[in-house]
């Protein structure tokens, strides 16, 4: 339900967005208490600054952690993109210049402090994670108004600052305790993290495995399972060998002839979910340097047309994922439907002889995550058929997402982004000038940023981001692939999985909505 009204005060008239859940956000009455324990088999190493969110890369892998360990002021939740939780109502001025939110009442962190004001603008200020620069150049001030009211007054109207504040495509709106972050520093908060989310973390072996326990005095309702167990299983087959011998419940990440496995295998469900991670070639800094043949638009053309995206999603996940000619989700505001790109590897075997490669060319490594060395094999597979020859390395996730941040990977990279928003927060970050993933970009596209910015109306602005991505695609910026749908594997204790609750959350979540078969 969404009300509408207006407030004075000081003089200043609040036009209320006051967005308030009458389902799934209130607290259970005489609610059961937590049982049992549900076990992942998880396909990655999970890094300690993922315990914080002052420290958020602006990807969607650490809201794995952060869903359980933390809440924060707004965020995505079941059936809405932008769900009232620390906050329980916000407003923004006419003027589009404040924002002002109303805390929620009682709401305590796991060591039983009350969160308050103070922490909210605490946790702000601290804030050094994707978009940092931008928010703070933007947030002129961040103004205590009593106990429960917080505002955040802007430097001009900026009509983004919901997309980048109230979703995960920044940290922060996520709150954290200030007394005791500041008692132990931010290297102990990472071994000892202190939130107001459903679970509590009880221990961690890195590289092995993650204990949370449910925290019963969260807000929104006391979890039903009492202990959530993440195993790290980096090998495929591993995690379905220990989900078929009921070791865990939940396997991540299962494609291929392993997802068809789960779905042939009795007492096992198949679980995809389509998510905001798109994948494409990143030609990364090459595609500015005169002397790299990546340079060439005929060469990066060629790429894009040498890859078979449909075979692939086929063959790696079963048809789920989506096809796709850009990397921004088809499903995000002011998104931008560029042409289909065809398989068509005659033309692409045309468009390297013109470019002066006829035979071909050695194109260096090509960089992925290795939990996505599947899809990499592939590609690899595909541009060498054309004469476009790359080695395959791969990189643990956090190593992949640190190298990819600081611009140290050459050659071509396989790139991917998760973080939640719009078309202008994907666009910030991996298209314009300074963007935290971008390794270069093209004056049109950064002037067109600037001015799409500050426009308030939504039609020439949607009309200034689609020209933006038209000039990419144009320019083949990227050899775009798909929207990846992120198949798992639930066992037969799980009533509730938590997978696909959330639109395009890849993750179990929310973890206090997970349930067990009794």
């Amino acid at each position: 339900m969404i009300r509408h009204r207006v407030l004075c005060r000081g003089g200043l008239a609040l036009a209320v967005i006051a967005a308030v859940l009458t389902l799934g956000l209130l607290p259970s009455v005489a609610a059961a208490r937590p049982e049992g324990q549900m076990t992942w088999a998880v396909h990655i190493s999970v890094a300690p600054t993922w315990f914080d969110p002052g420290e958020h890369p602006g990807t969607i892998t650490p809201m794995m952690t952060f869903y359980a360990l933390h809440d924060a002021l707004v965020k995505p939740m079941p059936g809405k993109a932008m769900a009232p939780s620390l906050a329980e109502s916000w407003s923004v001025s006419k003027d589009g210049l404040v924002y002002e939110f109303v805390l929620r009442k009682g709401v305590k962190f796991h060591n039983g402090d009350v969160m308050t004001t103070e922490d909210v603008k605490f946790s702000f200020e601290r804030y050094k994670g994707a978009a940092a620069k931008l928010l703070k150049e933007r947030v002129a001030a961040v103004e205590i108004v009593d106990a429960q009211r917080i505002r955040y007054r802007l430097r001009e109207p900026w009509p983004d600052f919901m997309a980048f504040f109230g979703t995960p495509a920044t940290g922060a709106a996520w709150v954290v305790p200030k007394k005791y972050l500041e008692q132990v520093g931010d290297d102990g908060f990472k071994k000892a993290p202190v939130g107001a989310g459903p679970y509590k973390l009880v221990s961690f072996t890195p590289g092995v495995e993650l204990a949370f326990e449910a925290h019963e005095g969260f807000w929104r309702k006391i979890p039903a399972v009492k202990r959530l167990v993440w195993r790290i299983i980096p090998d495929e087959s591993t995690r379905l060998a220990m989900l078929k011998r009921g070791e865990v419940d939940i396997a991540y990440s299962i494609r291929g002839p392993l997802a068809e496995e789960v779905k042939r295998t009795a007492g096992l469900k198949l679980a995809p979910a389509l998510t905001s991670a798109t994948f494409w070639v990143d030609f990364t800094s090459e595609q500015w340097d005169p002397k790299s043949p990546w340079h060439d638009q005929r060469v990066r053309l060629a790429a894009s047309l040498a890859i078979d995206r449909q075979a692939i999603n086929q063959a790696e996940t079963l048809g789920y994922s989506k096809i796709s000619s850009s990397i921004i989700p088809a499903g995000y505001d002011f998104y931008w439907p560029a042409p289909p790109i065809r398989y068509d590897p005659a033309r692409a075997k045309k468009l390297l002889a013109e470019a002066g490669y006829p035979n071909g060319f050695d194109a260096g490594d090509y960089t992925a995550d290795v939990s996505y060395a599947n899809l990499g094999e592939a590609v690899v597979n595909y541009l060498g058929a054309v004469g476009i020859r790359v080695r395959m390395r791969t990189l643990e996730r956090i190593a992949w997402t640190t190298q990819f941040r600081e611009k140290k990977i050459k050659n071509a990279l396989q790139g991917g982004a998760g973080g939640f928003g719009n078309a202008a927060t994907r666009i910030e970050n991996y298209m314009v000038n300074k963007g935290a993933f971008a390794y270069g970009s093209y004056p049109e596209m950064d002037d067109l940023f600037q001015q799409q910015a500050k426009e308030l109306d939504r039609k020439k602005r949607e009309a200034l981001l689609h020209q933006i991505q038209k000039v990419a695609a144009d320019k083949v910026m990227f050899a775009p692939i798909w929207e990846l749908a992120f198949l798992n594997g639930v066992g037969p204790r799980v009533e509730e999985a938590g997978i696909g609750l959330i639109e395009y959350h890849p993750y179990s979540s929310p973890y206090e909505d997970l349930r067990l078969k009794r």
